[in-house]
């Protein structure tokens, strides 16, 4: 379903913040996915989208949806686990949009295989996906966000990560995810003196397809059993945050991972 026109136009920036700015968001062209909600939020906040993700069609897709409520938005077919396929799409969308000031890290796999059944290629896929992707196009974009002195970084971590499992995927997924965790912190040490700020957001159980399908009634319920609100998380809960940590009143909050989780895992 396509979100509604805003009924305002957004508020201008502060003073520093450009009013023509992007945000690439990977992974956001699932229909039920946190980064089509995450492209729409930041779409009717002010920005330019870049909406990227392995099926091009679908990123396109929700490009159209953007551009239907006045944003400029570009859909932008990726592998970001290939160097070459994420130089490819980052191009594209330097050439078509306004400078690239957000990036929101959201492509990602699922792993639900038990440790002793998961085999090297397995490990290997989760990693190349949910890791080396993240850093590849982290790399990628932030050079240009380090030489214009302003940038803002999330990263999707999972509740996963900190419990050790316990949700749906098991060590392959939860070891990648721990991995971005370990990246954010010590690349914000590196870029946030240079104007960057880097932080993860680290999800409970969402209802999204990357649970293995759309969730069961039974299956909701006892995702949400050992949680604190009685329920699973909605991908506008994570995008709420993600937004926030994007915009101009982030700007001292760095190297940080905010657990959005219904009290599942108290950090």
């Amino acid at each position: 379903m396509t979100a509604e026109p805003p009924t305002e136009p957004p508020a201008e920036p502060p003073a520093g913040f450009p009013t023509a700015r992007t945000a690439v968001v990977t992974g956001a062209g699932s229909p039920r996915g946190i980064g089509r909600a995450v492209a729409h939020r930041l779409a009717r906040a002010g920005w330019a989208v870049a909406v990227l993700d392995l099926d091009g069609d679908a990123a396109r897709a929700v490009a159209g949806e953007l551009e239907q409520l006045g944003a400029a938005a570009a859909g932008v077919r990726v592998d970001v686990a290939d160097p070459a396929s994420v130089d490819a799409a980052a191009a594209e969308v330097e050439r078509e949009l306004p400078p690239v000031v957000g990036l929101v890290n959201l492509a990602g796999i699922s792993s639900p295989t038990p440790f002793l059944e998961t085999t090297p290629e397995e490990w290997d896929r989760v990693m190349a996906v949910n890791a080396r992707g993240t850093f590849l196009v982290t790399q990628r974009f932030v050079r240009g966000m380090v030489d214009r002195g302003l940038g803002r970084i999330v990263s999707a971590s999972s509740v996963s990560a900190q419990r050790g499992g316990g949700t749906y995927s098991k060590v392959a997924y939860s070891a990648s995810k721990a991995a971005v965790i370990g990246l954010t912190r010590a690349l914000a040490r590196e870029v946030s003196p240079l104007g960057v700020t880097v932080n993860a957001v680290a999800p409970g159980p969402v209802d999204t397809d990357i649970m293995g399908g759309a969730l069961t009634d039974e299956r909701r319920a006892a995702m949400a059993a050992d949680g604190l609100v009685g329920r699973v998380g909605t991908v506008e809960d994570v995008a709420a945050l993600v937004e926030f940590l994007l915009g101009p009143d982030a700007g001292y909050i760095t190297a940080a991972t905010y657990d959005v989780n219904g009290g599942l895992q108290i950090s």
